[in-house]
Parts: structure tokens; C-alpha cells; sequence
């Protein structure tokens, strides 16, 4: 009988990688292959790779240096480990990879990923293997179909990509670059996907792309179909209970998405809208096409159809000309708005992008400065709203056992993770929780009576207590 062959990915970055990670896994397992956690024992090494910011790119090299090692100690001992980079990284640097690092038997782009096996054999036969091209065909002309039993594996949420690329060309971002022009899924090939998901216990679906709401994809009645009107198809689909996107550019929202999170109860009041800035001249300079103020009334518009929204976003202080004014202008929104909680990053400049050429730059201390000021409003936004649901009933998505004994972990619709003493078998229920007290960022309470249970299931709504007050 063949041993199968060990596979172990690290991803780094984005949502899209840990789903990509999982495409390259469905690919993978004909050829033999299943994943370990350990790389150290792995007959294939695949670092999946993320190019947005300076240092995610040289922990690349640096885990590349420690497998280099590994590799040596393989080959000593009589076994070939093949180590290979993937993802955006690999597609902006192609064979300066294998230039700076001999070791890296294969480079594969983002939309190469199904050819993994051909590239393994060839990597094999010329002792390399590179394929960096963006192909002609459509890219999600191949999408592995994974197994029942890795579909379970994954537990009970699950990620499926339903667009990539990117067209808007922000000054800052490599992804256009690197992920390719704006490309969606036709809508029944996402609805097979969720389908089949749900067949197999998946409860909770987040549809991902690198700018999720421009999907545009071809519908069944011949019509490119925008993501408000997937997800209210999707939300018909019996099994699903929980929906989720990710991520957004505010000039994407239409009245369709708008409508969706009025009128759905299985989409989650929780938008992750990307701001980066509450300065009109850095948003102008980053090339965001949209201003602060535009901002403001699209969050208007979400909380009006439903009040009980939360929001998240992303923040980049210390792009180049940035002033102390423009600085104040995005505390000023992020007090505003009030987010639930936020991704914030100092600016690093990444090669072939416009804003890589600007000279006004600022200064690493400045920046440091600035990101500890934002991210301490941030820090302070996110406290207020988890303090917030102590004392409130809560609906919570069952994942997996938590690390202490007897506890069982899920969600809120806010993605608060939040543990209860129970049984196992309430894995893959969506059940009200009382919220007792905050650890941290994990919420701590216990099962509702089932009176109260009945009772939330049948109206199925939102603590408003959750809400944060802003300066709106």
C-alpha cells in the first residue's frame, strides 16, 4: 500500500489565501497527498504567499531560510521535500524567488494553482518549475471539488470565492498587479458550490473576493447579476443560516446590497468597509475615488435599513504627504463612525506602485506615533462594543470545543467568539446566549432557557444594546 505523501501550507495575509490554501489542498489530494501541521515532516512545503505590505514579504524569505535548513536535513536522511511559494508574492517576484533562495523548487501564481500536480512532476524532472503567467481562460475555469470528509474537516463555516482581482488601481495596492483585472464566477457555479457546502454540514458561508461587491457575475436568466441579488439567492439555499462577504470598496455598495442586509436575516449585520483614510487629500492621492464625507453617508445608508449594523475597516496611517491635519481628519471619522473594531497598518511602499514614486514621505517615528494614537481609539471602540453585550441574549453559531474542558465555542453575528459550558452536539446550532462577562475579546455565557430559546428563534433579531453610540 502507498504511504500518502504529507502536505503542509502556511498561508499568509488575506481571507482569499486561507481559501486558496484549501483549493490547493482539493487539488493535491489525488495525487496522495494530506496535510500535516508539522513542515518539518512534509514531503511538500507551500508558503502561500501575501504582498501588500513590506514585511509580509520578507517573512516569506525569512520562513524560506528555516525550510532551507529542513530541506538539508530531509535530503541527509534520504527524503525529498519540494518547497514551493505561491500566491502574490510569488506572482510580482516570479525568479527573484529562486534568486535569492536556490532551495524554492516551484513558483505558482494565484491563478495557477490546479496545475500544482504537473508543476510537482516537472519540478521533479528539471529540478525547477515556474508559472507565473495570468492565463487566457477564465480563472475559475478550475475549482477542485473537495472531498465530503475535507468538507467536514473544515467544520461548519466555510469561505467560497465568487470574484478576484481588482480594476480601482489605489496608488498603495500591488493587487491589481498581482491578482489581475476584476473577474466574477458565473452564479450558478456559486450556487452549486454553497449547495454542496451545505450538504455536508456547512452552516455559515462568507463569500470572498479581493473586491467582493463589484461582483458582476452571469446569471441564470442571462443577466450579470450584482452581489445583493447572489446573496438573496444564496439565502433561499436550505442549510445556510448565516451569510457573510468580505472585502468591500464603498464605491461598490449598490441598492442591491443595501436591500440584501435590510430584508435578509441570514446575512450578518456586519460590513467590513475599507475607509483607509478620513482625510479628503490622502483619499484623493491613494486614488480611492471617494471622499470622507461619501463615506459617512454610505454608513448612514447600511444603519438606516438596518439599525443593527456594526462596522469594521482598514486604516493606513503615514502614507506619503500625510499631515498632522489629515492625521486628526481620520480620528475625527473613526470617532464618528464608531467601529466594532478595525485593521490599521503603518504605510509601506511596495515596488511598481504609483505611490512607491512620491517623494513627501513620513517619518517612521511619526507614523509610529500616529498608528498608536488610531489604534488605541480602535482598541477603545472595539472594548465599548463588547462590553456592550454583557447582559444581553446573544444568537451564536456553534464551531468546535474550546480549549478548556466542557466549553464550546462560536460566534455572534458580530464574529465575537463567545464560549458556554455544553454538550458537543450543539456543534452547528445557531442558539441564544446570555452574556454573563468579557474575557478579553471572548465573550463568557451560558445556554438561554429554552423558553428564551424558542422565543429568539422566533423572532430571530439583534440586541440593539450592541449598537455603539457614535458622534453622528
Amino acid at each position: 500500500m502507498t504511504q500518502p505523501r504529507k502536505l503542509h501550507i502556511k498561508s499568509f495575509g488575506c481571507q482569499m489565501n486561507v481559501y486558496d490554501a484549501q483549493r490547493m489542498v482539493d487539488a493535491l489530494a489525488p495525487e496522495g497527498f494530506v496535510e500535516t501541521a508539522n513542515a518539518d515532516e512534509a514531503d511538500l512545503v507551500i508558503l502561500n504567499t501575501c504582498h501588500i505590505r513590506e514585511k509580509a514579504s520578507e517573512k516569506v524569505y525569512s520562513e524560506l531560510g528555516r525550510l532551507r535548513v529542513a530541506k538539508d536535513e530531509a535530503a541527509q536522511r534520504g527524503r525529498r521535500m519540494d518547497i514551493a511559494v505561491a500566491g502574490c508574492v510569488a506572482q510580482a517576484e516570479g525568479e527573484e524567488i529562486i534568486r535569492r533562495q536556490p532551495a524554492v523548487d516551484i513558483v505558482v501564481g494565484p491563478q495557477s494553482y490546479h496545475h500544482l500536480p504537473q508543476l510537482l512532476a516537472e519540478a521533479k524532472a528539471r529540478g525547477r518549475a515556474l508559472e507565473t503567467e495570468f492565463p487566457v481562460a477564465d480563472k475559475f475555469g478550475f475549482l477542485p471539488q473537495p472531498q465530503p470528509e475535507a468538507i467536514r474537516a473544515r467544520g461548519i463555516s466555510a469561505f467560497v470565492t465568487v470574484q478576484e482581482g481588482c480594476d480601482k488601481f489605489c496608488t498603495f495596492c500591488v493587487v491589481p498587479y498581482t491578482r489581475g483585472a476584476e473577474v466574477s464566477r458565473p452564479v450558478e457555479k456559486i450556487v452549486d458550490d454553497v449547495k454542496r457546502l451545505a450538504d455536508h454540514g456547512v452552516r455559515e458561508v462568507t463569500l470572498i473576493g479581493q473586491n467582493v461587491n463589484a461582483y458582476h457575475g452571469d446569471g441564470p436568466d442571462g443577466r450579470a447579476w450584482p452581489l445583493g441579488e447572489l446573496l438573496q439567492h444564496l439565502a433561499k439555499i436550505p442549510g445556510i443560516v448565516r451569510l457573510r462577504y468580505s472585502t468591500s470598496h464603498p464605491r461598490d455598495v449598490d441598492d442591491s446590497l443595501i436591500e440584501a442586509h435590510r430584508d435578509l436575516i441570514a446575512l450578518m449585520p456586519f460590513v467590513h468597509l475599507p475607509v483607509q483614510s478620513g482625510s479628503d487629500a490622502i483619499l484623493s492621492a491613494m486614488n480611492r475615488k471617494h471622499s470622507a464625507d461619501d463615506y459617512r453617508r454610505l454608513v448612514d445608508r447600511f444603519r438606516a435599513a438596518n439599525p443593527k449594523i456594526a462596522f469594521s475597516s482598514d486604516f493606513i496611517v503615514g502614507f506619503p504627504g500625510e499631515s498632522d491635519e489629515d492625521f486628526e481628519a481620520t480620528l475625527a471619522l473613526v470617532t464618528q463612525i464608531g467601529y466594532a473594531g478595525a485593521y490599521s497598518f503603518k504605510y509601506s511602499p511596495r515596488p511598481g506602485t504609483p505611490a512607491a514614486e512620491l517623494q513627501e514621505t513620513v517619518s517612521a517615528a511619526v507614523m509610529d506615533e500616529r498608528l498608536v494614537r488610531l489604534q488605541e481609539l480602535i482598541d477603545s471602540q472595539q472594548s465599548a462594543f463588547n462590553q456592550a453585550a454583557i447582559g444581553t441574549t446573544v444568537e451564536v453559531l456553534f464551531e468546535r470545543a474550546a480549549r478548556n474542558p466542557g466549553q464550546i465555542v462560536g460566534r455572534t453575528a458580530y464574529l465575537q467568539p463567545a464560549h458556554v459550558m455544553a454538550q458537543p452536539d450543539i456543534i452547528g446550532q445557531v442558539l441564544p446566549v446570555r452574556i454573563d462577562s468579557l474575557e478579553r475579546y471572548s465573550l463568557i455565557g451560558a445556554l438561554a432557557a429554552p423558553q428564551q430559546r424558542q422565543h429568539a428563534e422566533s423572532r430571530r433579531e439583534f440586541p440593539q444594546s450592541l449598537q455603539l453610540t457614535t458622534g453622528a
